[in-house]
């Protein structure tokens, strides 16, 4: 039977042991434990330090090149995009103060920027697929040559909607041409009635801003200014970084690569621009460039350095290039090198004119004169 004895002996033992291990603890081994988290702690904060300092030279530095760009900026891109009508297309979550200093640097290039448009969360809605394969299966003056998906159907449409009219008006007009050989001419009214025509009229019976209002009354899109029949080239802005999670995000920027290279098949010149993040991981530049496509990319944008070089991508693009530019995974480099040329309006000028002169009298034909924006 265990005694009174060998409880006190056991409770003894316990608090002895504890009393050692607290001595232990204090003395013996405090030194050197107390030693090296001090130690660590002063590596680490050593290392703050450092990263702080690379951080402030690396603002420095970012802030003197943006600087240095804005001083540059009308030098390099003078007559880039000279008497060409660009349209603005944002994804929704871009940046919207980002999209205005796009609009800024392509009128610094010489082009005008004759509207907008804002794509709405409702067009990238896997929800709404159906809704938009309809509506542009709808508004197609030939639905029956649409192919692909519900997207790939919305971005040739609103393409052809945006594109300007300059092939078209110039085919009809060497059609009435050669009907009216001889006969003088038609009169003012008449060929400001073919304009509008062609306006209206680009394949078949395709009113380009019924499409718009079309897609703008379904909730799909926004627009703003008077883009319809005006666009020689786009700029397309992607989504901004953090707007959109995971899978969301992934399936909302598929389907808007998909939107963007249907309209540089019918437009023919796009850039597409982002900001850094959007180069890596799932965001909208990366997964566009990972399909190697034939419209331009810029991933500094929201910098006036950044922005700089989106538009000289654009330009390059109207050339036939399709340049990945930036800082990004597969870039070809930071910027066009060699820069794009600036257009040589006169000499396009002249062509024209040559071009416009008919068979017989000599007589330049005023229909073949573009119009944009009702001037």
């Amino acid at each position: 039977m265990i005694d009174f004895r060998y409880h006190l002996v056991s409770i003894v033992a316990v608090f002895l042991a504890l009393t050692v291990g607290l001595v232990l603890g204090t003395t013996m081994l405090q030194d050197p434990l107390l030693n090296t988290l001090q130690s660590e702690t002063s590596d680490l904060r050593g290392q703050s330090e450092d990263l702080r300092s690379e951080r402030d030279v690396a603002d420095k530095v970012n802030a003197g090149a943006d600087e240095m760009a804005e001083a540059v900026s009308s030098d390099m891109l003078a007559g880039r995009l000279t008497d060409l009508g660009v349209v603005v297309v944002t994804s929704p979550g871009a940046n919207h103060e980002v999209a205005d200093g796009l609009a800024e640097r392509v009128e610094e290039a010489g082009g005008e920027v004759v509207g907008r448009i804002a794509l709405a969360d409702a067009l990238v809605d896997a929800g709404n697929a159906t809704f938009v394969d309809e509506l542009s299966i709808q508004v197609s003056p030939d639905p029956d040559d649409l192919t692909g998906g519900p997207y790939e159907k919305a971005g040739t449409e609103l393409g052809r909607a945006l594109a300007t009219a300059d092939a078209e008006t110039e085919t009809d007009a060497e059609t009435d041409a050669a009907g009216e050989a001889g006969t003088g001419g038609g009169t003012a009214e008449e060929t400001k009635d073919g304009e509008d025509a062609a306006a209206r009229d680009r394949d078949g019976d395709h009113d380009a801003e019924a499409v718009l209002d079309a897609f703008s009354e379904g909730g799909l899109i926004q627009v703003e200014g008077e883009p319809a029949v005006s666009a020689d080239a786009l700029v397309v802005l992607a989504p901004a970084a953090g707007t959109a999670d995971g899978a969301d995000r992934e399936a909302a920027n598929a389907v808007l690569t998909t939107i963007t290279t249907a309209l540089h098949r019918e437009v023919g010149a796009v850039v597409l621009a982002g900001d850094g993040p959007s180069s890596r991981g799932d965001g909208m530049l990366a997964q566009a460039r990972a399909a190697e496509p034939e419209f331009a990319t810029a991933d500094v944008t929201g910098r006036p350095m950044g922005d700089i070089i989106a538009v000289l991508a654009l330009a390059e693009n109207l050339a036939g290039g399709a340049g990945a530019y930036g800082i990004g995974e597969g870039v070809r480099g930071f910027l066009p090198d060699p820069l794009p040329s600036a257009r040589d309006v006169e000499d396009q000028a002249s062509g024209s004119a040559e071009d416009a002169v008919s068979d017989e009298g000599g007589r330049v034909d005023e229909s073949r004169r573009t119009v944009r924006g009702g001037e």
